[in-house]
């Protein structure tokens, strides 16, 4: 268009589409006709997905549901552990540096008979000697114990020789690590050390929900510690709650079987920590874990941190179940003190056996 056309500009006009009329076969083809064709149109289109309960979301919501579960359990654990005091800086020099939780690591178990806690008689004196004396030797799918009679003679780094729970009481967990390192010989090395708070054990049993062990024969001791009127079992599997659970690692005297010594008693011990390890691994256990991790470093001081403790006891829940190894002694009441003698053979073997396997 020039300047000389008189026509006025076209105007620019949009065109719009209109939605379809789903009335518009009923206008024009009747009601009836209609009415089919929208049916028709409606069983063509594609169906939605299902939002209908199926057996692969069950499976998402409870594989969620037990990730979920597991990190409480862990994010407990970790902040618990945090939370304790650790070993001394002594104890700490003591320890031999190297191995770990996957290529292997020895661990020293110590519990004493301090005089204090629910279960303990704080009108005993006396210091403190070590009740209990295991190394652990700990590895990716392997978990193997060595209980050392606490009345095992043994030469205590300088003092003179008597029964190896001495130790403890004259230098502590760093004398006694020595003094297990010397004793045991063969190579081994003690890399890390847990003391059991005996005060602490009882609630840490009780998070389980108890634990069931397996008694070889009846026990009738007479009182000791905080079981003034005595600590009596009948033989074979019986549920224990914490305290009962910490009598049976710790009776020293057994009138109902006078023949038994103190490697009865390590073999106790021993089972006590298997029915743990039992309990663990069933639907009650698992439905427990936030409160056994959040328990469970309050039991314990140790050298090893939060990262260390958990590798430890996956070790400990995965590992392969063996026998557990205790020394054979060659000669009771025939050393120092009325201590028993276990041959430097038979420390190599157990040695080897805890290792190697």
């Amino acid at each position: 268009m020039n300047d000389s056309d008189p026509r006025p500009p076209r105007p620019e006009y949009k065109v719009y589409r209109s939605r379809r009329n789903p009335l518009k076969d009923l206008r024009r083809k009747g009601d009836i006709q209609g009415l089919r064709n929208m049916l028709k149109r409606r069983r063509e289109r594609p169906p939605r997905e299902g939002r209908g309960l199926t057996p692969g979301r069950v499976v998402a919501w409870f594989a969620g549901a037990v990730v979920a579960w597991l990190a409480l359990s862990l994010v407990l654990f970790m902040i618990s552990a945090a939370l304790q005091d650790g070993v001394s800086e002594r104890t700490e020099r003591a320890l031999s540096g190297g191995g770990n939780m996957l290529s292997g690591s020895n661990i020293l178990v110590l519990g004493s008979d301090a005089r204090t806690g629910d279960s303990i008689d704080e009108s005993q004196a006396g210091p403190s000697r070590a009740d209990t004396i295991m190394v652990v030797h700990a590895a990716f799918g392997s978990f193997r114990k060595l209980s050392i009679p606490r009345d095992a003679e043994a030469a205590i780094p300088g003092h003179d020789t008597q029964k190896i729970n001495a130790s403890y009481a004259l230098g502590g967990p760093a004398l006694t690590t020595r003094t297990v390192e010397s004793y045991l010989g063969n190579g081994l090395k003690i890399n890390h050390v847990i003391e059991v708070n005996f005060k602490n054990f009882p609630e840490f049993i009780n998070a389980f929900g108890g634990v069931t062990v397996n008694n070889k024969t009846r026990i009738c001791s007479p009182p000791f510690d905080n079981f003034w009127k005595g600590f009596y079992m009948r033989k074979g599997e019986r549920k224990l709650n914490g305290r009962r659970a910490l009598g049976f690692a710790r009776v020293r005297k057994n009138n109902c079987a006078p023949g038994e010594n103190d490697l009865d008693r390590a073999e106790r011990q021993q089972e006590l920590l298997n029915g743990l390890r039992r309990r663990i691994l069933t639907p009650g256990g698992f439905l427990r874990l936030p409160l056994i991790s959040w328990r469970a470093p309050k039991a314990i001081k140790s050298d090893l941190r939060g990262p260390g403790l958990l590798a430890l006891a996956a070790d400990a829940a995965a590992g392969s179940s063996e026998d557990p190894i205790v020394l054979e002694p060659s000669c009771l009441d025939c050393g120092a003190g009325g201590s028993m003698q276990v041959s430097e053979g038979s420390r190599a073997d157990a040695v080897e056996r805890l290792v190697e396997g």
